[in-house]
């Protein structure tokens, strides 16, 4: 399809399609437990391993230079349909095996395909909104990482249901990003260079980027991996245990969801105010709510959505904009592996805090478990305050840093 919307409408509909594999087993972890009576540990692996498996994919795309050497649009189909059947294999294995952590681990490569690849294709069309447009990807993620959450309360009990969708949804995708046009600032493929990859923390102005997006990964994924635990352990205090399972999963889907809307308002009001200014204040508010959000566990209800709203918006609304740094602050041969190297290092750390926030929880409840992210969102705007004040800087958004 021609043309820079239709083309990016489409891009976007394949990330949303394929990225529901991200937390398809994670949502069903409280029907699992249920069911199988699996040990935290175990349920951590159900995301860990798709962190894990992210890792080693963008490890060996970015020392390889896949993300600039291949054709991004068969690099996203292939991986999409790998990971999709993957997915499926979870169906006919034992959910209490680790034949189901493996699966989660070649899902998590094949991410690797689509998530940096998608916004390197979206970066493509750029003319002065590269903040918007990969905020539109990054908001198409995480509406794809929170449907499974909807399809786990559509379809009941069922965990089977929402495994099964979120495998349809990926081979959907797979067909989808063929009709996708790549846009005029696609850079050259250029020639393998061992050691590429390390411009990402040679450069200082992109590792302060980068600085900045550990900072905002800390607190990102645990937070989304455990929100709906969190929640129905709340609801559970006061109301009925089926009507909590019910609405937790609901609670979970419009919080995840939330940051869409906030990647979009961020994208845009950081292309006019200015970079480090929207990913200050998004993580100062993100932080704060981390802080808070355990003083409701047990509250109202609605009192503890409202706020896990602000959350869910406030904690993804910055996302995109270390992505539009790093391919601002980049040579435009090697965006997208600096895009797979900034990815790569996030997802690594989010390897600990998602094993961290459960162990918490046991040790001190899940009123205090969360306030440990709020570290990461207070370096991240440590960072970005540097970064503010470095010269390249006005490299970002057209001279609005």
């Amino acid at each position: 399809m021609s043309g820079k919307w239709p083309s990016l409408a489409l891009l976007a509909a394949s990330e949303v399609l394929a990225l529901a594999l991200w937390f398809s087993a994670s949502a069903v972890v409280p029907s699992l437990r249920a069911e199988y009576g699996l040990e935290p540990f175990h349920a951590s692996l159900f995301t860990s391993a798709v962190q894990a498996g992210f890792v080693a994919g963008t490890l060996a795309s970015a020392l390889l230079g896949l993300a600039d050497r291949l054709d991004p649009r068969r690099f996203f189909m292939a991986c999409a349909l790998v990971a999709g059947g993957a997915n499926a294999l979870i169906l006919v294995a034992d959910p209490t095996s680790y034949s189901v952590t493996l699966l989660r681990f070649v899902t998590g490569m094949c991410m690797a395909g689509i998530y940096p690849v998608g916004m390197k294709m979206a970066a493509s069309w750029a003319k002065g909104d590269v903040g918007l447009l990969v905020g539109i990807l990054v908001g198409a993620l995480t509406f794809g990482s929170a449907s499974p959450h909807l399809f786990n309360a559509l379809g009941g009990i069922d965990w089977r249901f929402t495994i099964g969708a979120t495998s349809l949804a990926a081979l959907g995708a797979a067909v989808i990003i063929n009709f996708v046009r790549l846009g005029p600032n696609l850079g050259p493929a250029p020639r393998f260079t061992p050691g590429m990859a390390l411009r990402a923390w040679q450069v200082k102005s992109i590792r302060l980027a980068n600085l900045g997006y550990l900072g905002h990964m800390w607190e990102l994924y645990a937070m989304w991996a455990w929100i709906a635990v969190f929640l129905h352990a709340s609801f559970e205090l006061s109301m009925p245990g089926s009507d909590a399972a019910y609405w937790s999963r609901l609670a979970a889907f419009a919080t995840v969801a939330a940051g869409a809307v906030g990647s979009l308002a961020g994208g845009f009001f950081a292309d006019r105010w200015g970079r480090t200014t929207l990913t200050m204040l998004a993580m100062a508010v993100s932080g704060s709510c981390a802080l808070l959000v355990g003083f409701l566990f047990g509250a109202h209800p609605w009192l503890l959505v409202a706020l896990c709203l602000v959350w869910g918006a406030s904690i993804v609304a910055d996302s995109a904009q270390f992505s539009a740094s790093v391919a601002e602050l980049s040579d435009r041969s090697q965006i997208g592996t600096m895009l797979t190297v900034q990815t790569c290092l996030g997802f690594l750390l989010t390897l600990l805090t998602i094993h961290l926030v459960p162990w918490l929880a046991e040790q001190v409840s899940w009123r205090y478990a969360f306030a440990s992210l709020a570290i990461g969102p207070f370096l991240g705007v440590w960072a970005m305050s540097r970064l503010r004040a470095h010269p390249d800087s006005v490299r970002l958004a057209g001279g609005n840093r």
